[in-house]
């Protein structure tokens, strides 16, 4: 065969992409396993650290969320566990930001007066803006917020930035320059802790 033939031309095409296919099938089912297992990890450090659970290490964490039982209420799945003493539940959330799905977990008290804490696992908000949802400082806002008349408050637009916000009355801070974003997230807790209510109302 000659090697400036169109049949050449072909086949050596076709043998360089069945090679480069094939090795990134390989490469890919070879790793498949470990990013399933890192995903499940932080999956993991999402749900304690939410219900206010302290680890520090990756074998704490698996220690630890061996311990957290989950239950289910009426078709929806919960993590129980216990934080100073008192049963604490979270639960995963999912909702529209600006850009795409913002997904996460809530935690609260038995009782759903007050937010145990919150974590992101994922979103696609704009860096430096939206993005922001994922920031220690935003996130920690909620830890003991209050749950007022079986709602919070996201602050956002004008009120953004304002420092209106205050634990005992359910306000949290939004994101200045991220009103869709802030937004987001109080329809989407808010909406969480309506069915967390729903399904825990009766707990004691």
């Amino acid at each position: 065969m000659k090697k400036d033939s169109i049949l050449y031309t072909v086949v050596f095409s076709f043998i360089v992409t069945f090679l480069f296919v094939f090795l990134l099938a390989v490469a890919n089912e070879s790793t498949s396993g470990i990013v399933q297992r890192n995903q499940e990890l932080a999956r993991q450090k999402a749900v304690l650290s939410a219900m206010a659970v302290p680890f520090k290490t990756d074998e704490e964490v698996r220690t630890l969320y061996g311990s957290i039982e989950i239950v289910e209420k009426e078709g929806v799945k919960l993590f129980k566990g216990t934080q100073a003493g008192k049963l604490v539940y979270a639960k995963e959330f999912s909702g529209s930001g600006l850009w795409g799905t913002i997904t996460g977990i809530l935690a609260v008290d038995e009782s759903v007066s007050q937010i145990v804490g919150i974590q992101i696992v994922s979103h696609n908000e704009t860096p430096g803006l939206g993005g922001r949802v994922a920031d220690p400082w935003f996130k920690e806002q909620f830890r003991g917020l209050k749950v007022k008349n079986g709602k919070i408050q996201v602050t956002y637009g004008s009120e953004a930035g304002s420092g209106k916000a205050n634990k005992e009355e359910g306000i949290a801070d939004g994101i200045t320059g991220a009103s869709r974003t802030s937004q987001s997230m109080d329809t989407i807790l808010n909406s969480e802790l309506s069915v967390l209510k729903k399904l825990l109302g009766g707990t004691k």
